[in-house]
Protein backbone atom coordinates (compact mmCIF):
# COMPACT_ATOMS: atom_id res chain seq x y z
CA UNK A 1 0.00 0.00 0.00
CA UNK A 2 1.53 3.72 -1.20
CA UNK A 3 1.52 5.53 1.85
CA UNK A 4 0.25 9.15 1.22
CA UNK A 5 3.47 12.00 2.28
CA UNK A 6 1.77 14.63 3.63
CA UNK A 7 2.13 18.53 3.52
CA UNK A 8 2.92 18.45 7.65
CA UNK A 9 5.68 15.12 7.17
CA UNK A 10 7.58 17.15 4.61
CA UNK A 11 7.67 20.34 7.14
CA UNK A 12 8.39 17.64 10.10
CA UNK A 13 11.41 16.47 8.32
CA UNK A 14 12.70 19.90 6.43
CA UNK A 15 12.80 21.38 10.14
CA UNK A 16 14.55 18.23 11.33
CA UNK A 17 17.36 17.81 8.60
CA UNK A 18 17.24 21.30 6.57
CA UNK A 19 16.71 19.36 3.30
CA UNK A 20 14.61 21.60 0.51
CA UNK A 21 11.46 20.59 0.12
CA UNK A 22 11.67 18.14 -2.59
CA UNK A 23 14.43 16.41 -0.88
CA UNK A 24 12.36 15.90 2.12
CA UNK A 25 9.27 14.80 -0.11
CA UNK A 26 11.62 12.26 -2.40
CA UNK A 27 12.80 10.91 0.92
CA UNK A 28 9.78 10.19 2.59
CA UNK A 29 8.01 8.72 -0.59
CA UNK A 30 11.26 6.37 -0.60
CA UNK A 31 10.98 5.72 2.71
CA UNK A 32 7.46 5.10 2.99
CA UNK A 33 6.54 7.68 5.58
CA UNK A 34 9.53 6.54 8.22
CA UNK A 35 10.84 9.83 9.38
CA UNK A 36 13.70 8.29 10.88
CA UNK A 37 14.84 6.64 7.58
CA UNK A 38 14.08 8.96 5.44
CA UNK A 39 16.44 11.71 7.11
CA UNK A 40 19.08 8.46 6.46
CA UNK A 41 18.72 8.63 3.27
CA UNK A 42 19.12 12.35 3.06
CA UNK A 43 22.25 11.89 4.75
CA UNK A 44 23.17 8.75 2.41
CA UNK A 45 22.57 11.08 -0.56
CA UNK A 46 24.78 14.21 0.89
CA UNK A 47 21.60 16.05 0.93
CA UNK A 48 21.79 16.96 4.25
CA UNK A 49 25.35 18.16 4.33
CA UNK A 50 24.49 20.03 1.42
CA UNK A 51 22.38 22.18 2.83
CA UNK A 52 24.34 23.21 5.86
CA UNK A 53 27.01 24.25 3.86
CA UNK A 54 25.02 25.97 1.44
CA UNK A 55 25.22 29.61 3.51
CA UNK A 56 29.31 29.38 2.80
CA UNK A 57 30.90 31.59 0.25
CA UNK A 58 31.59 29.86 -2.77
CA UNK A 59 34.27 32.01 -4.73
CA UNK A 60 36.77 29.39 -5.97
CA UNK A 61 36.29 26.66 -8.83
CA UNK A 62 36.51 27.02 -12.38
CA UNK A 63 35.09 28.54 -15.58
CA UNK A 64 34.68 25.62 -18.07
CA UNK A 65 33.71 25.83 -21.57
CA UNK A 66 32.57 23.23 -23.96
CA UNK A 67 32.16 23.24 -27.91
CA UNK A 68 30.12 21.09 -30.08
CA UNK A 69 31.92 18.96 -32.50
CA UNK A 70 30.33 20.72 -35.82
CA UNK A 71 31.44 24.03 -34.16
CA UNK A 72 28.39 25.54 -34.40
CA UNK A 73 27.58 25.63 -30.65
CA UNK A 74 29.50 26.27 -27.47
CA UNK A 75 29.12 26.82 -23.90
CA UNK A 76 30.68 29.17 -21.13
CA UNK A 77 30.41 28.02 -17.49
CA UNK A 78 31.34 29.16 -13.96
CA UNK A 79 31.06 26.85 -11.41
CA UNK A 80 31.86 27.56 -8.15
CA UNK A 81 33.56 25.76 -4.63
CA UNK A 82 34.81 27.31 -1.35
CA UNK A 83 38.63 26.38 -1.55
CA UNK A 84 41.31 26.00 -4.65
CA UNK A 85 42.45 22.65 -3.17
CA UNK A 86 38.85 21.17 -4.53
CA UNK A 87 38.59 23.32 -7.24
CA UNK A 88 42.22 21.16 -8.47
CA UNK A 89 40.65 18.10 -7.66
CA UNK A 90 39.54 15.04 -10.22
CA UNK A 91 36.04 15.10 -8.27
CA UNK A 92 35.11 18.65 -8.80
CA UNK A 93 36.59 19.19 -12.31
CA UNK A 94 34.34 16.10 -13.11
CA UNK A 95 31.31 17.86 -11.72
CA UNK A 96 32.43 21.06 -13.97
CA UNK A 97 32.92 19.00 -16.87
CA UNK A 98 29.32 17.39 -16.73
CA UNK A 99 27.69 20.39 -15.82
CA UNK A 100 29.31 21.90 -19.12
CA UNK A 101 27.82 19.25 -21.05
CA UNK A 102 23.92 20.14 -19.79
CA UNK A 103 24.52 23.37 -20.40
CA UNK A 104 25.69 22.68 -24.03
CA UNK A 105 22.69 20.20 -24.59
CA UNK A 106 19.88 21.62 -22.54
CA UNK A 107 17.36 24.70 -23.74
CA UNK A 108 17.46 26.14 -20.54
CA UNK A 109 18.64 29.98 -20.45
CA UNK A 110 18.38 30.61 -16.48
CA UNK A 111 20.39 28.96 -13.92
CA UNK A 112 17.17 27.82 -12.08
CA UNK A 113 15.95 26.01 -15.47
CA UNK A 114 19.26 24.19 -15.67
CA UNK A 115 19.19 22.93 -12.12
CA UNK A 116 15.84 21.57 -12.33
CA UNK A 117 16.47 19.56 -15.50
CA UNK A 118 16.64 15.72 -15.69
CA UNK A 119 20.82 15.16 -15.04
CA UNK A 120 22.34 13.73 -18.25
CA UNK A 121 25.04 11.75 -16.40
CA UNK A 122 22.42 10.08 -14.45
CA UNK A 123 18.99 10.60 -15.20
CA UNK A 124 17.49 9.54 -11.61
CA UNK A 125 18.55 12.96 -9.99
CA UNK A 126 18.11 16.47 -11.36
CA UNK A 127 20.67 18.82 -11.90
CA UNK A 128 20.67 20.03 -8.68
CA UNK A 129 20.49 17.08 -6.93
CA UNK A 130 23.41 15.85 -8.95
CA UNK A 131 25.37 18.92 -7.46
CA UNK A 132 24.28 18.29 -4.08
CA UNK A 133 25.28 14.24 -4.32
CA UNK A 134 28.65 15.82 -4.77
CA UNK A 135 28.78 18.11 -2.10
CA UNK A 136 28.44 15.35 0.27
CA UNK A 137 31.47 13.58 -1.36
CA UNK A 138 33.73 16.81 -1.87
CA UNK A 139 32.63 18.03 1.51
CA UNK A 140 32.22 21.80 0.08
CA UNK A 141 29.52 23.68 -0.81
CA UNK A 142 29.08 23.88 -4.58
CA UNK A 143 27.16 26.11 -6.77
CA UNK A 144 26.64 27.00 -10.62
CA UNK A 145 27.12 30.58 -10.81
CA UNK A 146 26.57 31.16 -14.89
CA UNK A 147 26.44 30.05 -18.32
CA UNK A 148 26.19 31.27 -21.40
CA UNK A 149 25.50 29.29 -24.33
CA UNK A 150 25.84 30.37 -28.43
CA UNK A 151 24.40 28.64 -31.41
CA UNK A 152 24.68 29.55 -34.47
CA UNK A 153 21.80 29.05 -37.54
CA UNK A 154 23.57 30.61 -39.89
CA UNK A 155 27.59 29.82 -41.51
CA UNK A 156 29.80 30.94 -39.01
CA UNK A 157 31.57 29.21 -35.26
CA UNK A 158 31.56 29.31 -32.04
CA UNK A 159 35.18 29.26 -30.48
CA UNK A 160 36.42 29.50 -26.95
CA UNK A 161 39.50 29.91 -24.96
CA UNK A 162 40.43 29.07 -21.23
CA UNK A 163 43.09 30.66 -19.93
CA UNK A 164 45.57 30.18 -16.05
CA UNK A 165 43.39 26.88 -15.57
CA UNK A 166 40.06 27.86 -15.43
CA UNK A 167 40.41 31.14 -13.89
CA UNK A 168 39.62 33.60 -17.28
CA UNK A 169 36.92 31.90 -19.68
CA UNK A 170 35.82 33.26 -23.18
CA UNK A 171 33.03 32.15 -25.68
CA UNK A 172 32.98 34.34 -29.31
CA UNK A 173 30.94 33.77 -31.93
CA UNK A 174 31.56 35.04 -35.67
CA UNK A 175 29.37 34.53 -38.62
CA UNK A 176 31.07 34.09 -42.57
CA UNK A 177 29.38 34.12 -45.83
CA UNK A 178 29.61 30.24 -45.83
CA UNK A 179 31.06 27.13 -44.15
CA UNK A 180 33.63 25.76 -45.72
CA UNK A 181 35.56 29.42 -44.91
CA UNK A 182 35.57 27.79 -41.21
CA UNK A 183 37.15 24.77 -42.04
CA UNK A 184 40.15 27.43 -42.79
CA UNK A 185 43.35 27.58 -41.37
CA UNK A 186 43.31 31.04 -41.22
CA UNK A 187 40.04 31.81 -39.68
CA UNK A 188 40.61 29.06 -37.23
CA UNK A 189 43.63 31.04 -36.43
CA UNK A 190 41.78 34.03 -36.27
CA UNK A 191 38.92 32.62 -33.80
CA UNK A 192 42.02 31.92 -31.19
CA UNK A 193 43.42 35.05 -31.84
CA UNK A 194 39.81 36.83 -31.25
CA UNK A 195 39.44 34.92 -27.75
CA UNK A 196 43.06 35.16 -26.74
CA UNK A 197 42.43 38.92 -27.34
CA UNK A 198 39.22 39.15 -25.60
CA UNK A 199 41.03 37.35 -22.33
CA UNK A 200 43.27 40.01 -22.33
CA UNK A 201 41.61 43.29 -23.10
CA UNK A 202 38.30 42.93 -21.28
CA UNK A 203 36.02 44.18 -24.02
CA UNK A 204 32.67 44.77 -23.20
CA UNK A 205 31.29 45.56 -25.99
CA UNK A 206 31.40 44.75 -30.15
CA UNK A 207 30.50 47.99 -31.68
CA UNK A 208 30.16 51.31 -30.62
CA UNK A 209 26.31 51.01 -31.22
CA UNK A 210 26.16 48.31 -28.58
CA UNK A 211 26.47 51.12 -26.03
CA UNK A 212 23.52 51.51 -23.59
CA UNK A 213 22.50 56.00 -23.47
CA UNK A 214 22.35 54.94 -20.21
CA UNK A 215 26.07 54.36 -19.99
CA UNK A 216 27.16 56.99 -22.17
CA UNK A 217 25.63 59.70 -19.51
CA UNK A 218 27.45 58.31 -16.64
CA UNK A 219 30.72 58.55 -18.33
CA UNK A 220 29.98 62.01 -19.01
CA UNK A 221 28.02 63.01 -15.44
CA UNK A 222 31.72 61.60 -13.92
CA UNK A 223 33.60 63.64 -16.54
CA UNK A 224 31.88 66.39 -16.12
CA UNK A 225 32.71 66.83 -12.47
CA UNK A 226 35.82 66.78 -12.35
CA UNK A 227 37.77 69.18 -10.85
CA UNK A 228 40.18 69.74 -13.76
CA UNK A 229 37.48 70.88 -15.49
CA UNK A 230 35.35 73.66 -13.19
CA UNK A 231 36.88 76.65 -14.27
CA UNK A 232 36.37 76.05 -17.89
CA UNK A 233 33.53 78.02 -19.73
CA UNK A 234 30.62 75.63 -20.68
CA UNK A 235 30.90 74.81 -23.99
CA UNK A 236 34.67 74.21 -24.01
CA UNK A 237 34.20 71.70 -21.06
CA UNK A 238 31.35 69.89 -23.32
CA UNK A 239 34.21 69.82 -25.38
CA UNK A 240 36.76 68.44 -23.84
CA UNK A 241 34.46 65.75 -21.85
CA UNK A 242 33.05 64.09 -24.90
CA UNK A 243 36.58 63.67 -25.96
CA UNK A 244 37.08 62.10 -22.93
CA UNK A 245 34.71 59.93 -22.86
CA UNK A 246 35.19 59.20 -27.02
CA UNK A 247 38.17 57.77 -25.66
CA UNK A 248 37.38 56.12 -22.98
CA UNK A 249 34.53 54.43 -24.71
CA UNK A 250 37.04 53.34 -27.26
CA UNK A 251 38.85 51.60 -25.01
CA UNK A 252 35.84 48.96 -23.66
CA UNK A 253 34.83 48.35 -27.67
CA UNK A 254 36.46 45.37 -29.07
CA UNK A 255 36.66 46.28 -32.72
CA UNK A 256 38.15 49.83 -31.88
CA UNK A 257 40.87 48.21 -29.40
CA UNK A 258 44.33 47.43 -30.37
CA UNK A 259 45.31 43.88 -31.60
CA UNK A 260 47.00 42.23 -28.03
CA UNK A 261 49.32 40.36 -30.54
CA UNK A 262 50.28 43.44 -32.69
CA UNK A 263 49.10 46.86 -31.35
CA UNK A 264 49.71 48.70 -34.45
CA UNK A 265 46.39 47.12 -35.78
CA UNK A 266 43.25 47.45 -34.22
CA UNK A 267 40.86 44.06 -34.05
CA UNK A 268 38.96 46.08 -36.97
CA UNK A 269 41.93 46.05 -39.06
CA UNK A 270 42.24 42.75 -38.18
CA UNK A 271 38.91 41.72 -39.15
CA UNK A 272 39.38 43.51 -42.63
CA UNK A 273 42.73 41.71 -43.40
CA UNK A 274 41.24 38.16 -42.85
CA UNK A 275 38.22 38.76 -44.66
CA UNK A 276 40.17 40.26 -47.42
CA UNK A 277 42.68 37.23 -47.01
CA UNK A 278 39.86 34.30 -47.26
CA UNK A 279 37.63 36.16 -49.58
CA UNK A 280 35.14 36.21 -47.10
CA UNK A 281 32.60 38.14 -44.49
CA UNK A 282 33.71 38.14 -40.95
CA UNK A 283 31.17 39.50 -38.39
CA UNK A 284 32.04 38.90 -34.67
CA UNK A 285 28.55 38.67 -32.97
CA UNK A 286 28.86 38.20 -29.55
CA UNK A 287 31.24 37.33 -27.13
CA UNK A 288 31.40 36.89 -23.34
CA UNK A 289 34.64 36.64 -20.77
CA UNK A 290 34.26 35.37 -17.41
CA UNK A 291 36.27 35.87 -14.59
CA UNK A 292 36.26 33.35 -11.89
CA UNK A 293 34.72 34.25 -8.69
CA UNK A 294 34.47 38.02 -10.02
CA UNK A 295 32.61 40.31 -7.05
CA UNK A 296 32.13 37.50 -4.63
CA UNK A 297 33.31 37.13 -1.46
CA UNK A 298 36.31 34.71 -0.82
CA UNK A 299 36.66 32.59 2.16
CA UNK A 300 39.57 33.43 4.30
CA UNK A 301 41.49 29.89 4.68
CA UNK A 302 44.98 29.74 4.27
CA UNK A 303 46.06 26.80 1.80
CA UNK A 304 47.75 24.11 5.23
CA UNK A 305 44.39 24.88 6.87
CA UNK A 306 42.51 23.47 3.13
CA UNK A 307 44.67 20.58 3.23
CA UNK A 308 43.54 19.68 7.20
CA UNK A 309 40.37 20.20 6.27
CA UNK A 310 40.37 17.57 3.62
CA UNK A 311 42.19 15.23 5.60
CA UNK A 312 39.58 15.07 8.17
CA UNK A 313 37.20 14.66 5.96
Amino acid sequence: MTVQISASMVKELREKTGAGMMDAKNALVEAEGDMERAAEILRQKGILSAEKKSGRATAEGLVQSLISPDGKKGVLIEVNCETDFVARGDAFQTLTNQLAEQALQSSAQTVDKLLAEKAIQKPSLTVDELVKEQIGVIKENLSVRRFNRYELKTPGAVHSYIHTGGKIGVLVEVQTANDPVTQKEGFKQLLKDLAMHVASSSPEFVTRAEIPASVIEEEKRIEMGKEDLQKKPPEIREKIVMGRIDKLLGQRILMEQPFVKDPSKTITTLIEEKASELGSTIDIKQFVRYLLGEGLEKREDNFAEEVMAQVKN
